[in-house]
This record gives C-alpha cells, structure tokens and sequence, in this order.
C-alpha cells in the first residue's frame, strides 16, 4: 500500500488561516461599544468583514513597505556579490582553514548576533544573513537549518534579553502611566539574565543537532523535499565540501568581502541608538549620504546604503553598467515570494487592530490578573504577552498597546514595574522565535530552504526549555527585588 503524503502548508497558507481565525474570533466575542464615537476600552471587538480579510494582507504590505524595500535592495546586493564569486570563494577558504573545527563558528556568531539583538533589536536586519550563513554551514558539512538557528536563536537570544534595547524596553520605559518609575538598572540586570542563559541554552541545542548532522547526514531534520532545494540552492558549496582542490581569493575577491564585512557593519553602527547612550562620535558620519546620521537609521537609509555600495562593488569587480544592472534585478527577483510572506504576516496585526481584538484581550486579562498574588501574576502575565505577541508580532507596537495598561497595573497592586516591563519583553522575544506573524522568520526561513513546519517542529523543544528558564528567572527576581 502506497505511503500517503503528509500534508505540508506554505508560510502563506498558515498565515492566512490564522487571518481567517481572528476574522472569526472577532464575531464570536462582546460586541465593541462607543461613546461619542470614542470605544470604551476592553469593552468588545468589532466584527471583521469579508473585505477586511481580503485588504489585511494589501495593507501589510503597506505597514510594512519599508522593510520589503530594504530586502530587495538587499536581494540585488547579494546577487551582485554573488556574481563576484568572492563570498563562494571565502567560504571555500574560511572551511578548509578550521580543517574540522567548524562547530567553533556557532557559538563566536550566536554571541555577536545576541549583542544585536539586546542593544538594538536586531532582528529584521539578520534576514540578509541567512542565505550567507545557510551556505557557510552547508559548506562545514552540516545543513541550512543549523544556519538559520545561528542567526534566529542568537539574535532572538538577544532580543528577548534586551537590556537597552530602544524598539522594546525603551518604548515600554516610555509608556508607562505618569507618575510610575523605574529603576533602569534593575531593568538591564534582568535583561542580562534573561540574554546570557537563554543564549547558553540556544548554543547548546544548536551545537548538538549541529554534531549530530556532521556525523552523520541521515540526522538532518530536514524533509527529502527541503533536501533537494537545499542542495539545489547550495550546490556549489556542496561540491567543494567534497573537493580536495585548493582555492584562493583573488585581490578583488578579498576588496570585496572587505566591502561585504564594512556594508553590514556600517548597517549594524547606523540602527543603534547612540544617542541613548549620549555618544556623538558618529553624528557628523553619513549625513551628506542618506540624510540621516549614523544612529539615526532605519531601512529607508540602509536601503539608500547597500544600493550605492552594490554598484561600488559591481564597478570594483569590472561589471559593466548593463550586467550591474541586469544582476541587481535578477537578485531582486528573487526577493519577491520573501517580501510577499512579510507583508501577508503583516496582515494578522492589521486585523487585530481593524477589530479592536487587541484591546479586548490586554484589558480583559489585566482585570483577570488583578485578582493574583505576585509570584502567580508574573508567570499568567508572561503567558499573556505570549498570545499578545502571536498576534501583535512588533514588540515596539505590543509595548505601546500593553505596558501603560500591565505597567499601571503592577505598580497599584505593588508589584515590581521592572519585572512587569521584563515579562512583556521576555514573552515577546521568546514568540518572535517561532510565531508565522514574524515577517523576519518567515523570509529568512524562505531564503535558506527551510520550512515554516519543520522550524516549530525542530525549534519547539527548545523554546519551551527557554520558557521555563524565563519564568523562573523573573519569579527569582520578584522574590529578591
């Protein structure tokens, strides 16, 4: 009898499903009710229309414009840096250099993801690394998934331990009601638990599977299906692996990886906020070039960015205006199915704002936790902005939404705000691992072959294990602060 094949969804197909539900959801609660035109808070939702299912993907495409923009302009950089051959050559180079130490790469790049992630919420940003580190670990001998688990988990290790972090504990400090302090200190110590044991966590689950691959390729997690576009999409890097030949870098190889290292760094200088930290050092850089200094970026000037340093390197590499041109389409093209799945992710927040569905949740469940005593509202609270954030994905957007309604909350009742503030931000970074509304998840899946299902499936384990780590920790800090 013929095995039956198990049926297997799209980003998209999940994601529109998910749409379909809160549409749904949206009918079967309280109706909202207004007074003067103004909704009395947690009062109802409002039902969606069949239009506003059919508009929510269209207008997260617009909420979310900027992004997609920034990724394709990323796609034709990439393209032209493929076309240079340097990155497939330093690949080449970078393995046969550690001769079997390869495993030492993930804990080195988890870690300088995770400083991303807790100092400026680097997450969207990483979605350009995932073809890059897909190929690098392909190369070493194990597969796309261990790739995308370095960026993903190392940079979400971060994020859910942000410490200075602007988009999410900067927006929670800032919302909170008048007349409610912090004490900001007690705020980044508990980030910095929250970072350090969720990134050990993350290593170790990622350096196993890791082991396990290079041992032996029969442990992939992977389907045959996500096999084949693998090495389809890696080919190269598969060959070489088994190759003996030796391989250099030519002079304007070696320019051009240069240049690859300084483009992303220049990035990674421009998204953080050092005028938080009351540094000016780079407040006279890049003004002249996208009309905002160093520190002031977002992708609108990243885009502006990687589109003048992608013709700098095609001129460097000999291109003619013609195959730079041609080239940077091509790469961008090939963006269109990663920008589509962020923009219909997108679209579940759309929705739940249309129907009001997030403010009935965070005022409803605030009056439920009213009635608990500290150490059962933290871990209810952490399971609350765990829903929250499937469905409100962007943590600055949750923060706005939750922290002057939980913050006010936590300080009536005289529990800890700062706890209050770490709850919201651990909850969210731990969803934004592993939820479909996350654009970045789902187009960096995209890029590096590998399937939303098998991500949960694989990743589930672990996120659970970093749940548990996350409660105890912050009941351990409501009990000794």
């Amino acid at each position: 009898m013929a095995k039956r094949k198990k049926l297997v969804l799209s980003a998209f197909s999940i994601i529109f499903i998910l749409i379909i539900g809160l549409a749904i959801l949206s009918h079967i609660l309280p109706n909202a009710q207004f007074v003067d035109g103004i909704l009395v808070d947690g009062s109802g939702t409002v039902g969606a229309k069949f239009s506003d299912i059919l508009l929510s993907p269209v207008l997260g495409f617009a909420d979310a414009v900027d992004v997609c923009i920034f990724v394709l302009i990323l796609g034709g950089f990439l393209a032209i840096i493929a076309k240079s051959g340097a990155l497939e050559t330093g690949i080449k180079v970078l393995v046969k250099k550690l001769k079997g130490n390869e495993l030492i790469l993930i804990p080195i790049l988890m870690l300088i993801f995770s400083i991303g992630g807790s100092t400026y919420g680097m997450l969207e940003e990483t979605v350009g690394f995932y073809v890059l580190l897909a190929a690098t670990m392909v190369a070493a001998g194990m597969d796309s998934l261990v790739g995308s688990a370095v960026i993903l988990l190392g940079a979400g290790s971060g994020v859910l331990g942000s410490t200075v972090n602007p988009f999410a504990v900067g927006v929670a400090v800032s919302s909170l009601p008048d007349g409610v302090g912090v004490n900001q200190g007690l705020i980044i110590f508990t980030g910095l638990l929250l970072w350090i044991t969720t990134l050990v966590i993350s290593i170790i689950f990622v350096m196993n599977y890791a082991k396990k691959v290079q041992d032996d390729k029969g442990s992939t997690f992977l389907s045959l299906q996500e096999q084949k576009a693998m090495e389809k999409k890696f080919a190269k890097e598969l060959e070489d692996k088994k190759s003996k030949k030796d391989v250099k870098l030519t002079v304007k190889q070696k320019i051009t990886l240069i240049l690859l290292g300084i483009t992303f760094l220049v990035m990674i200088i421009g998204f953080i906020p050092w005028g938080d930290f009351n540094v000016t050092i780079f407040d006279k850089f890049t003004g002249w070039l996208t009309g905002s200094p160093l520190g002031s970026w977002y992708f609108a000037e990243s885009s502006a960015w990687f589109f003048i340093m992608a013709i700098i390197i095609g001129i460097i590499n000999g291109l003619k205006e013609k195959e730079i041109v041609d080239t940077f389409i091509d790469g961008a093209n090939d963006m269109i199915a990663v920008i589509l799945i962020i923009a219909v992710a997108r679209g579940a927040s759309v929705l739940m704002g249309i129907t009001y569905l997030d403010n009935y949740i965070i005022y409803n469940a605030a009056d439920w936790l009213a009635n608990f005593p500290e150490l059962g509202f933290v871990p209810l609270n952490y399971l609350l902005h765990v829903v929250l954030s499937i469905l409100v994905p962007s943590s600055s957007g949750l923060a706005v939404l939750s922290t002057p309604i939980m913050g006010g909350l936590a300080n009536t009742l005289g529990y800890s705000v700062e706890t209050t503030i770490m709850t919201f931000v651990s909850a969210n970074g731990l969803v934004n691992l592993i939820t479909p509304t996350c654009g970045a998840i789902m187009g960096g899946l995209a890029l590096a072959k590998v399937e939303y299902t098998t991500w949960f499936k694989w990743a589930f384990k672990i996120i659970v294990t970093i749940a548990i780590c996350n409660i105890l920790i912050l009941e351990l800090i409501t009990l000794v602060f």
